[in-house]
């Protein structure tokens, strides 16, 4: 399309729901003339932002909205509203949101939304919604930020058969884990830091023990795999000798970074799945050791990355600011510029439907390496056999062999000792 064409045709009329961070920096894009006119060059028509849903229509909000652009706190006569052709839900949560997507859905209205949680929980239902209707549900901005990840994952791989998928998809998690890292300061000292400068939420649980990301990869399982995971059966935990250790990161200690980088290794959160049998899919969410110099060990701070392994091509890497205002919205903008040339492609695009609920399984079965630190022994001789399992050791740390899980406890058990026990990723 020229330029000059992209003017005889009207602009998506978009309702905004949500005036947040990301909400804000969205509806500043579609007000710029200097952004609609970029996006007008490229021969696209910019949408038009005609109303925006609040809570609290009258609470400033840090965004001067012309009087072209209605408030209301009627959402659901907002998504109703005959005039408005696409909506973006931008409030986040589960309850409200499912009810704005689930009516504009209903209303024959293409939806756009950065809500990992809300898909991971309902993305079935979402889809079948979607599917139904013949409108579009997308949601490039609900992984990774503005790094575009789930539309090549879709189409630009679509030759390809996709082996496994992985990533750091959580800066809180990868900001602390740097800092630990870096500066040889405790896991208790970095977050504190972190929710001061507002990297990381009063309550840090659903970041630090990997639920976000979890959710997160439940969108990546859908495209990569075509099924939507039960998240609730993902792995958070390492293992450790008795049990498992602490979800997420709260188990990372900082002598065990310390003592991984003396075997050029480095502890990441990485979020993970590949099929399984039977249909399935074998997931985690738990952090592991990996080579610190590899893409995923040098992904330091707020970064995100995401890793695809497919064949034929091999492996491709994503990578960019995985959170933020400007980010997020970019992606959200891109949605939307998708909308306006078809209001019926969703992110899964060409994808048949997905299975829902699908079987997800332990990703730690099998021989593989593992990372310990056997710092409690405090300076006692090391049992001989450790020689036999080690593939490389500095001090008290170790590397092994690959192994089975159960066979290594059974090793370490009369040691007397608990630790936690990473899985080390050795190609990443």
């Amino acid at each position: 399309m020229k330029p000059s064409e992209a003017t005889h045709q009207r602009p998506l009329r978009v309702a905004l729901v949500g005036l947040g961070t990301v909400g804000k920096a969205v509806a500043a894009e579609l007000l710029d003339p200097d952004w609609r006119a970029a996006v007008s060059a490229r021969g696209l028509v910019p949408p038009e932002l005609v109303a925006v849903g609040v809570r609290d229509p009258d609470r400033p909000r840090g965004i001067t909205l012309p009087a072209s652009v209605r408030r209301t706190a009627r959402l659901g006569d907002l998504v109703a509203d005959p005039t408005i052709d696409a909506v973006v839900e931008l409030i986040g949560g589960t309850d409200d949101a499912g009810i704005v997507i689930r009516q504009a859905l209903a209303w024959g209205k293409p939806v756009v939304t950065a809500n990992k949680k809300l898909l991971a929980e309902k993305g079935p239902q979402l889809e079948r919604a979607a599917r139904d209707a013949g409108v579009a549900l997308r949601f490039e901005a609900a992984v990774a930020g503005g790094v575009p990840v789930l539309a090549p994952l879709v189409s630009d791989l679509a030759s390809n058969r996709i082996e496994a998928v992985r990533g750091i998809v959580n800066g809180t998690t990868n900001h602390i884990l740097s800092a630990m890292a870096q500066d040889g300061r405790d896991y208790a000292d970095v977050l504190a830091e972190a929710q001061e400068r507002g990297y990381a939420e009063a309550d840090p649980s659903g970041d630090v023990e990997g639920h976000d990301a979890a959710n997160k990869l439940a969108v990546l399982t859908r495209l990569a795999f075509d099924a939507w995971p039960d998240v609730r059966r993902v792995r958070f935990c390492v293992p450790s000798v008795t049990g498992d250790a602490p979800p997420g990161i709260t188990c990372v200690r900082t002598f065990e970074l310390e003592r991984a980088m003396e075997l050029g290794l480095t502890i990441k959160l990485v979020a993970r799945a590949e099929p399984g049998v039977d249909g399935g899919v074998r997931a985690a969410v738990t952090p592991v050791a990996v080579r610190a110099s590899s893409p995923l060990g040098t992904t330091g701070g707020v970064t995100n990355l995401v890793e695809v392994v497919a064949e034929p091509v091999g492996r491709v890497s994503f990578r960019g600011p995985g959170a933020g205002g400007p980010a997020t919205a970019s992606a959200v903008l891109a949605d939307l510029l998708a909308i306006g040339r078809d209001r019926r492609v969703s992110t899964w695009g060409h994808l048949p439907p997905a299975v829902s609920a699908n079987r997800v399984t332990d990703d730690l079965g099998g021989e593989r390496a593992w990372f310990f630190v056997l710092r409690e022994l405090l300076g006692a001789p090391m049992p001989a056999w450790i020689d036999q399992v080690a593939l490389a050791a500095s001090g008290d740390a170790f590397v092994t062999r690959p192994i089975a899980l159960d066979a290594l406890r059974a090793r370490l058990a009369p040691l007397g000792v608990d630790v936690p026990l990473y899985p080390v990723i050795p190609e990443a």
